[in-house]
C-alpha cells in the first residue's frame, strides 16, 4: 500500500517559494516559442516565461475519437508548446496515435510528440516503428521502456533486443541519421548554390520519477537511470504525476547535484474524482495524497469534486511556477475544459480562451 503524507493546509503554498529562485529569464529581445506565455518580470524588469503542453492517449471508440477531436481543436487553440500523444503496450495503438499525430501535424503549427516503448521488440522492429514515425513527420519522441507484459515479473525474459529507454533514445538518434544524414540549404546571395550540413535533429523526451520509480530500488538509481537517458542523447525529461510541489524542486535539486542538465518539465493532473485518485495511486504507486482525498471525498456531488480537481492543480500549478518551473506539462485525460481552466488560473493563457465548444 502506498505510504500516506499528511499535510497541514488545503492545496496552500508552501515555503517553497522563498527556497527556490525565480524563473529563469530571456535576456533582450527575442522571439518567444509557441507555448511560451510571458507571465511578469523578474530581475532587472526582464520578461519572465513559462510553458506549457499537453497529453493525450488515441480514442478507442468513434465516440471518443469525435469527441478527442473537438478538444483537440481548444487545446491548440491555446497555443501549447506541444502535445505528445501516449502509445499502447506492445504497440496496441500504433494506427490510432499515428492517427492523432497527423491530425496535430496537419495545419495547427503545434510540435506533434509521439510516445514510443521498447520492451518486447526486437532491433528489427523497433528500427521500422521509428523510421514509420519519422516518415509521416514527427520529429519529437518521448521514449520509454514500456511495462512488463501481463503476468511477467522483472527480471524475466521480457525486455526484447532493447532493455532500457536510454537504449531506445540511442536507436532513434541512430535511425534519423540514417535516414536523413545530411541536408541542403540555400546560400543567401548565391541563386543555386547549396550548403551542406547536418541532418535535422530529434527531440527526444524521456520520464523522471520525483518520488521514485515504482521498480527502483533507491533515488541513486533512480538518477543514474535519467542520467543515462540524458547521455544517450534526451534532451527534455517530463515528471510522472506528482501532488506536491516539494517533491518536484527536491528531485531537480538532486538531479542538478547529480550532474543532470536537460530540462526537467513538470506533469500534472487536475483529479476530478476519487476513483480517478485512486486509479492513479494504482497505476503510480504515489503516496495518497491525503488533503486532496479528504477534499474530494466530502465534495457534494460530481461538479464539486471537478472544482476541487481544479482548485488543486491550480495551486499546484501556480507554486511550481513560483518556484522555478520552466513550465506546465498537462495530463489532460482527453478533456481539455479542465486542464484550460488551470491555465487560465495560473495566468498562463488568456482568460478569455474558450472552455467549450
Amino acid at each position: 500500500m502506498p505510504r500516506l503524507v499528511e499535510s497541514n493546509m488545503l492545496f496552500g503554498m508552501s515555503d517553497s517559494r522563498a527556497r527556490h529562485p525565480p524563473n529563469r529569464h530571456v535576456h533582450g529581445a527575442h522571439r518567444y516559442p509557441k507555448g511560451t506565455a510571458l507571465t511578469g518580470t523578474g530581475v532587472e524588469g526582464e520578461p519572465v516565461c513559462h510553458t506549457f503542453s499537453f497529453e493525450l492517449y488515441p480514442p478507442r471508440s468513434a465516440a471518443a475519437e469525435a469527441a478527442l477531436h473537438a478538444s483537440l481543436a481548444h487545446l491548440v487553440e491555446a497555443g501549447p508548446e506541444f502535445i505528445s500523444v501516449t502509445y499502447g503496450a506492445n504497440g496496441s495503438s500504433r494506427e490510432l496515435s499515428l492517427s492523432v499525430l497527423g491530425r496535430i501535424l496537419e495545419g495547427t503549427g503545434v510540435e506533434a510528440m509521439a510516445h514510443l516503448t521498447c520492451v518486447g521488440s526486437s532491433y528489427a522492429e523497433a528500427s521500422a516503428l521509428i523510421r514509420e514515425f519519422l516518415d509521416a513527420g514527427i520529429t519529437s519522441f518521448l521514449a520509454l521502456r514500456g511495462d512488463p507484459p501481463a503476468g511477467a515479473r522483472e527480471g524475466e525474459d521480457f525486455l526484447g533486443d532493447l532493455g532500457s529507454a536510454g537504449e531506445l533514445v540511442q536507436l532513434i538518434h541512430r535511425v534519423q541519421k540514417e535516414r536523413e544524414p545530411f541536408a541542403f540549404h540555400d546560400v543567401p546571395g548565391f541563386p543555386g548554390a547549396k550548403r551542406l550540413s547536418r541532418g535535422a535533429k530529434v527531440t527526444i523526451a524521456v520520464a523522471a520519477f520525483p518520488n521514485g520509480h515504482p521498480r527502483s530500488r533507491s533515488v541513486e538509481q533512480d538518477l543514474d537511470t535519467l542520467l543515462a537517458k540524458q547521455a544517450a542523447g534526451a534532451n527534455l525529461a517530463i515528471t510522472q504525476l506528482f501532488f506536491h510541489a516539494d517533491d518536484f524542486f527536491r528531485f531537480v535539486d538532486e538531479a542538478r547535484a547529480a550532474g543532470v542538465t536537460m530540462r526537467i518539465l513538470p506533469g500534472i493532473m487536475p483529479v476530478l474524482s476519487s476513483q480517478r485518485l485512486t486509479r492513479i495511486l494504482e497505476l503510480t504507486d504515489e503516496a495518497v495524497p491525503v488533503d486532496l482525498a479528504r477534499a474530494l471525498a466530502s465534495a457534494p456531488d460530481p461538479a464539486g469534486q471537478r472544482s476541487v480537481g481544479i482548485a488543486h492543480a491550480t495551486a499546484l500549478g501556480s507554486e511550481l511556477l513560483a518556484g522555478g518551473a520552466s513550465g506546465l506539462h498537462l495530463y489532460t485525460f482527453n478533456q481539455h475544459e479542465p486542464v484550460l481552466a488551470v491555465l487560465r488560473d495560473v495566468g498562463l493563457i488568456d482568460s478569455q480562451t474558450k472552455e467549450t465548444a
